[in-house]
């Protein structure tokens, strides 16, 4: 008896370490106050804070989750703080020279004119592509971090290099930004070929998914984007690469299917809505394999399989 209360009581102790609440409470702080100054306050941020902290003090085990999930969290971070700092202050944004190269590559001849995949979509579009589009299109969140959940309860070694692979592709694709400001395809069609700064995000071709079931659900979404400007490559493209590719190494069978499926999906859906040209899509693939494949070389190396290690062991340790 006097075992298991000492037990309890090293459970709690270590559950609610002081210098836990205040790095918790300092780190929770300073990111509200940095948000508020860069982007402005949005109940998102309290949403992100108070879910982390609850899962953090709830039990040993949602702390290990929450702390393996942390790097998506930073991910989330990273993209929201972009709004602060637009790609098109620092360099020409591609807007004519982009879409010629489309046309000149992928242009498709309709009645003796050569139009876009994109504007060729536009043309005939149909109900079933809609929705069928937007459903895949909403999965390009909920497919990688299902498949995180799913690793981090199977195989916790894989789950950290999920969860590297994803957020380096995204670095890759952040820089690609940055060095080469790109307008979608739906900012030709709604705007020409002019500049406008701080243009509002766009639901394109998805917005005849929200008006086929009376919704708006891709208009909130696209309302908190983080930069027009951003198109190329398309790392809506890329992410469902890293999880068929982590799907086929982990052997999974008949899942992969899925994957391969939403990956295809996810590409089409990607043109057809007028949200990347092909050669957005062709460079979101490009990031993808090239991050894995740099991250597999560096993987190799002592002192990153042993980074790797500790944080294994971080979201595996017992109380």
């Amino acid at each position: 008896m006097r075992k298991n209360k000492m037990d309890d009581q090293f459970f709690e102790k270590n559950l609610y370490r002081l210098n836990h609440i205040y790095a918790n409470l300092s780190i929770s702080a300073a990111y509200l106050l940095l948000s508020y100054f860069l982007v402005g306050f949005k109940t998102d941020q309290l949403i992100l804070v108070f879910i982390f902290n609850t899962m953090f003090y709830l039990s040993h085990g949602t702390r290990r989750f929450i702390t393996g999930f942390s790097i998506f969290i930073v991910y989330w971070i990273l993209f929201d703080y972009m709004k602060a700092f637009p790609n098109f202050l620092y360099h020409q944004v591609h807007i004519e020279d982009l879409y010629n190269a489309e046309k000149r590559i992928f242009g498709i001849n309709l009645h003796g004119l050569v139009v876009t995949p994109n504007e060729f979509a536009n043309l005939h579009s149909h109900a079933f592509l809609d929705v069928l589009s937007g459903i895949f299109y909403l999965m390009w969140v909920p497919v990688p971090l299902v498949f995180a959940g799913y690793l981090f309860f199977k195989n916790k070694r894989e789950f950290v290099l999920f969860s590297l692979v994803f957020v380096w592709v995204n670095l890759i694709g952040f820089v690609i930004y940055y060095l080469f400001p790109a307008a979608p395809p739906w900012y030709v069609q709604e705007h020409g070929f002019d500049f406008i700064a701080n243009t509002h995000g766009n639901t394109a071709g998805l917005a005849r998914f929200d008006a086929y079931f009376d919704i708006s659900l891709f208009k909130g979404i696209y309302s908190k984007g983080s930069n027009v400007f951003a198109a190329m490559p398309s790392l809506h493209s890329a992410y469902p690469i890293v999880v068929a590719y982590f799907g086929f190494k982990n052997k999974l069978g008949k899942i992969n299917i899925f994957f391969v499926v939403v990956m295809l999906g996810i590409w089409f859906a990607a043109v057809y809505t007028g949200h990347h040209y092909l050669l957005d899509v062709f460079g979101g693939i490009c990031c993808a394999i090239l991050g894995i494949l740099t991250f597999n070389s560096v993987a190799k190396r002592n002192w990153f399989r042993r980074y790797v290690e500790l944080v294994v062991s971080k979201i595996t340790a017992q109380p």
